[in-house]
C-alpha cells in the first residue's frame, strides 16, 4: 500500500497516522501500517496491534522510535522469518507459535525484543519443553558455602576440578575391582561357600583372608573416600530435606551401603550364627548392589545427565513400549503353544515357558535355545519376528528426538555466551565522539513539518541513531 503526500494536510497526517489511539482513544483506528523487518515489508491495522497496548508495536510511543518518515513505515532491523509467527500473535488473538526453521534462541530473543510480555514467554518455554534452570540455593555460612562449591560445583575453581578428577578416579577404582575380584583366579571363595552348605566351619580362615585381601583394602580406601565425601557434603549442604530427596545422593549411599552390610554379615558369621547359607545369599546380593557406583559418574558426566533426561522425558513413549511388549509376549506366547502342542519333541511344554521365547524373537535376538518345529509354529514365529521390530521401531524415533533436544540444548549454553544478536533502534547514550560506529538519518524535505508538531517532538535529533547499532 502506497500513501503519497497530495497536500499539506495529508502530509501532516502521515507520519502520524498510528498515534490516533493517543489523540482519539475511543476511536476505532482502521487506518494501515506498515512494517519492514530487514527488507520485508508487512502491512496490518493499528487496531490488530492495539490489541496488546504493553508490547513494543501495540504502544505508540514505544514503535515511533522506529518510525521512518520519509518512506513513511517502521524499520526493524531484526530476524524475518520470526516476524511471521509475532505478527499472527497480534492477529489470532494469543496463538503464539515458533517457526520450524528458526532456532529457539533466536526466537526468544524476538520474543524479548517485541515485548510480548513475560507470561507467553513462559508458556512458549514449555511448550518447547525447556526445562526451568534449577535454583542453586547456597549455605548462608561464608566457610560453608566454600566447603559446598569446592565438592559440589567442579567448574567453580581449580581445587574444586582437582577434588571431581579424584573422585571420578576412585570410582573407576571401585568398579575395575568389582569387576576382577569376579575372575576365576582371584576368586578364593567357591570353597569357603561350599564349606559353609556342608556345614564345615573355616570362619576364621575366610575371615583371616578377607582383612588382607589386596581388593578388600582398595576398597576399604575407596568407600573411606566416598563416606568421607557423603559426610562433608551433608554438613555443608544448604538444606538437609532437599539434601536426602536428591537421586545423586540417594545413588552415593547406596554405594556405600553394601560395604558397612558385608561387615556385618561377617561379624555375624564369626559369632557363629546358624543360618549360614542364608547369609551367604543375601552377601552375594549386596555385592551386586556395588555396580550402582557406575552411576555416581553422572555428577560428573553431562553425556549421563543428559541421558538420564531422556529416558525422563520419554517415559511414556518407554511405557507404551513395553505395554505393546507385553501384549505381543502373550499373544504369541500362546499362539506357539497351541501351534506345538502335538509335537512331542516340543519345548513349549507351557504359555509361561514360551514367554523367553517370545521375548528373544520380537527384540530380534533369536538364542535358538527354544525354537518351533512345526509349520504353525513357524509361521507364528515368523509374524512374532515381524511384529516385533515393528512394535520396538514405534517409540524410538520419540526417544531419539529427545535425545537430540536435550544434547543440543546443553550445547547450546556454551554457545549463548558468545552469541549477540542484532538490536536496532537504540539511542545512543554514550561518546557523540564515536561518528564512526552509526550513520545518521537526516531528513530533508519533511523536517519542518515533522518540528511543526511540537507535541509529538519530532526533531531530527529522534531519527539520528536510526540505523542498526551491533
Amino acid at each position: 500500500m502506497s500513501r503519497e503526500n497530495q497536500d499539506d494536510k495529508v502530509d501532516h497526517a502521515s507520519p502520524l497516522q498510528d498515534f490516533c489511539e493517543v489523540e482519539l482513544p475511543d476511536q476505532e483506528c482502521h487506518e494501515l501500517v506498515t512494517i519492514n523487518i530487514s527488507g520485508l515489508r508487512f502491512e496490518t491495522q493499528l487496531k490488530t496491534l492495539a490489541r496488546y497496548p504493553n508490547t513494543l508495536l501495540g504502544d505508540p510511543l514505544k514503535r515511533m522510535r522506529f518510525f521512518d518518515p520519509i518512506k513513511d513505515e517502521f524499520f526493524f532491523d531484526r530476524n524475518r522469518p520470526s516476524f511471521d509467527a509475532i505478527l499472527y500473535y497480534y492477529q489470532s488473538g494469543g496463538r503464539l507459535r515458533r517457526p520450524i526453521n528458526v532456532p529457539v534462541e533466536i526466537f526468544m530473543d524476538e520474543i524479548k525484543f517485541y515485548e510480548i510480555g513475560d507470561d507467553v514467554l513462559r508458556h512458549f518455554q514449555e511448550d518447547e519443553g525447556m526445562l526451568k534452570e534449577e535454583e542453586r540455593p547456597m549455605p548462608s555460612s561464608e566457610f560453608k558455602r566454600q566447603i559446598w562449591l569446592l565438592f559440589e560445583y567442579p567448574d567453580s575453581s581449580g581445587a574444586a576440578r582437582i577434588i571431581a578428577i579424584v573422585s571420578v578416579m576412585v570410582i573407576l577404582i571401585s568398579i575395575v575391582i568389582f569387576c576382577l575380584e569376579t575372575l576365576p583366579e582371584f576368586r578364593e571363595d567357591d570353597h569357603v561357600f561350599n564349606n559353609h552348605l556342608t556345614g564345615n566351619q573355616t570362619t576364621s580362615g575366610k575371615r583371616s583372608s578377607t582383612f588382607t585381601d589386596p581388593f578388600f583394602l582398595l576398597e576399604t580406601i575407596c568407600v573411606i573416600w566416598f563416606s568421607f565425601e557423603l559426610f562433608v557434603r551433608f554438613l555443608a549442604c544448604p538444606s538437609k530435606p532437599t539434601f536426602f530427596k536428591d537421586i545423586m545422593n540417594t545413588i552415593d549411599i547406596v554405594a556405600i551401603m553394601p560395604y558397612f552390610i558385608t561387615l556385618g554379615l561377617d561379624q555375624t558369621e564369626v559369632q557363629g550364627n546358624p543360618q549360614q547359607t542364608t547369609s551367604l545369599a543375601i552377601l552375594r546380593v549386596i555385592r551386586l548392589v556395588r555396580v550402582f557406583r557406575i552411576f555416581k559418574l553422572s555428577r560428573h558426566s553431562k553425556g549421563l545427565q543428559i541421558l538420564g533426561q531422556t529416558l525422563r522425558a520419554s517415559m511414556r513413549e518407554l511405557g507404551l513400549l513395553i505395554f505393546f511388549l507385553i501384549i505381543g509376549i502373550i499373544l504369541f506366547s500362546s499362539a506357539v503353544y497351541f501351534a506345538e502342542a502335538d509335537d512331542p519333541h516340543t519345548s513349549f511344554t507351557s504359555i509361561p515357558d514360551a514367554f523367553w521365547w517370545a521375548v528373544v524373537s520380537m527384540t530380534t535376538v533369536g538364542y535358538g535355545d527354544m525354537y518351533p518345529v512345526t509349520i504353525g509354529g513357524k509361521i507364528v514365529g515368523s509374524m512374532c519376528a515381524i511384529a516385533g521390530v515393528l512394535t520396538i521401531a514405534l517409540p524410538v524415533p520419540v526417544i531419539v528426538s529427545n535425545f537430540n533436544y536435550f544434547y543440543h540444548r546443553e550445547h547450546s549454553h556454551e554457545e549463548q555466551v558468545q552469541y549477540t544478536h542484532v538490536t536496532c533502534g537504540r539511542k545512543l547514550m554514550g561518546d557523540t565522539n564515536k561518528t564512526d560506529s552509526v550513520t545518521s538519518l537526516w531528513i530533508s524535505e519533511h523536517s519542518k513539518d515533522c518540528n511543526s508538531e511540537t507535541s509529538l517532538n519530532f526533531t531530527p535529533e529522534t531519527y539520528k541513531d536510526r540505523l542498526t547499532d551491533v
